[in-house]
C-alpha cells in the first residue's frame, strides 16, 4: 500500500481507505448500501490492516449511528493501528440542535461519534457540509477547542463549494485556528466537476483529496454497459434520486473505454477506475466501499500498478465534458489557459 500525505499537513494516509457507509443498514438510504455486522465487519476490517489499509471512514448520519456503532465494535483492540475519518453537521434528526455547526451541535456530535465508537479520539473530523447560518469563525474556534482537548486531532470538510472552503481557510489563518487539511470529495471518471475549481483550490492551499463514491455511485463496476438493462440487484434501483446525475451517453463511452483497457491489462473495470483516480492531482485517497469480502479484495487490486500514459489519456478523452463560465475558457481558450493553465 502507497501512503500519502493528506494534504499540507504531517497525516499519512493510505492511497486506498475504507468507508463503513454499508456498516449497519438501517434505514431505507443505507439498508440499500449494506447491512454489515460488527462479526463481518471486524473481518473486513482484518483484511484491509493486512493490506495496508489503515483508515475507516464514517459518519453519524449513516444508519443514525449504527455504522460508528458496527466500526467500534470492529477496531476494538487494536486502535492504535487504525485511523478513524468521521463527519458530522447533516441533520440526524427533526429537532432544531440535530443539525449544523454550530457550537453546541459540534460539541455535541463529537461526544456521540466519540461514545459510539469507542474511542477518546478521532484522528481525523470533516464537516459533512456547510452550515451557512454559522458563522466560519465559530465552527473554526469551536474545531481548535476540540484539538486542544484531544478529542480530534486533523480537521476537514466535505462537500463545500469552492468559495465556502476558501473563506474557512481565509479565516484560519486570519486568527491561527486549524486548517483543514482534507476535502471529502465526489469525484470520478463520470463525474469530474471537482477538477473545475476545488481541484486547483487543493493544489494551491494545501487541502487533500478524499474521494467518495469513486465508482460514480455504483455505475463503474463492470456490471452496466450500454444496450443493457440496470441489473437487478444494483443499488441505484432505490438510490438513483440522491445519486449524482450521470448522462448515459458519457457513462457508456466511460465504459467503453474501461473495457478496452480491462482487456489489454488483465484488470477489472472497478479496478482501472480506481487506479486512475489515484494518478489525479491532489487525490490523498480514495476511499472503497464493499458489502463482501470478495468486493473488498477486487478493489484492493487497484493500487501496486500504474495506468500507461495513453490509457489515462484514452479514459480522460472519454470521460471529458465541457466545464461551465468561467472555467470553460480555461479548458478551451489558448489566451487563457496561457494565464491560469487546468489543474489537469
Amino acid at each position: 500500500m502507497e501512503y500519502r500525505r493528506l494534504g499540507a499537513s504531517g497525516l499519512l494516509v493510505p492511497a486506498l481507505s475504507f468507508g463503513a457507509g454499508t456498516f449497519g443498514g438501517r434505514g431505507e438510504l443505507f439498508s440499500a448500501w449494506g447491512d454489515t455486522d460488527a462479526r463481518q465487519a471486524r473481518r473486513l476490517v482484518d483484511i484491509g490492516l493486512d493490506a495496508g489499509v489503515t483508515m475507516f471512514d464514517t459518519a453519524d448520519v449513516y444508519s443514525g449511528g449504527a455504522s460508528e456503532e458496527v466500526l467500534g465494535e470492529a477496531i476494538r483492540g487494536r486502535r492504535d493501528r487504525i485511523l478513524v475519518s468521521a463527519k458530522a453537521s447533516l441533520p440526524t434528526g427533526p429537532g432544531p440542535y440535530d443539525a449544523g455547526s454550530g457550537r453546541s451541535r459540534l460539541i455535541g456530535a463529537v461526544e456521540g461519534s466519540l461514545r459510539r465508537l469507542g474511542t477518546d479520539y478521532i484522528d481525523l473530523f470533516q464537516l459533512h457540509a456547510f452550515d451557512a447560518g454559522t458563522p466560519v469563525e465559530e465552527v473554526l474556534a469551536t474545531l481548535d477547542d476540540l484539538v486542544r482537548a484531544g478529542k480530534i486531532r486533523y480537521v476537514g470538510a466535505s462537500n463545500f463549494a469552492g468559495w465556502q472552503l476558501m473563506k474557512s481557510l481565509a479565516a484560519a489563518d486570519k486568527y491561527g485556528l486549524p486548517r483543514y487539511v482534507a476535502h471529502q470529495v465526489y469525484y470520478s471518471l463520470v463525474g469530474r466537476d471537482y477538477e473545475w475549481e476545488l481541484m486547483p483550490l487543493g493544489r494551491d492551499q494545501g487541502v487533500g483529496a478524499a474521494v467518495w463514491s469513486p465508482l460514480g455511485w455504483g455505475r463503474l463496476t463492470g456490471k452496466i454497459r450500454r444496450g443493457q438493462p440496470l441489473p437487478a440487484n444494483s443499488r441505484l434501483h432505490k438510490t438513483a434520486e440522491v445519486a449524482p446525475h450521470v448522462d448515459d451517453e458519457l457513462l457508456y463511452d466511460v465504459v467503453d473505454a474501461l473495457d478496452e483497457i480491462a482487456a489489454e491489462t488483465g484488470r477489472t473495470v472497478a479496478q482501472i477506475a480506481l487506479n486512475w483516480l489515484l494518478s489525479r492531482p491532489t487525490v490523498a485517497t480514495v476511499i472503497v466501499g464493499a458489502r463482501t469480502e470478495d468486493q473488498f479484495r477486487q478493489n484492493l487490486g487497484a493500487v501496486g500498478w500504474q495506468l500507461t500514459a495513453d490509457q489515462i489519456a484514452r479514459l480522460d478523452k472519454a470521460s471529458a465534458v465541457t466545464p461551465p463560465y468561467p472555467y470553460y475558457q480555461y479548458y478551451r481558450l489558448a489566451d487563457f489557459t496561457r494565464l491560469n493553465p487546468p489543474a489537469v
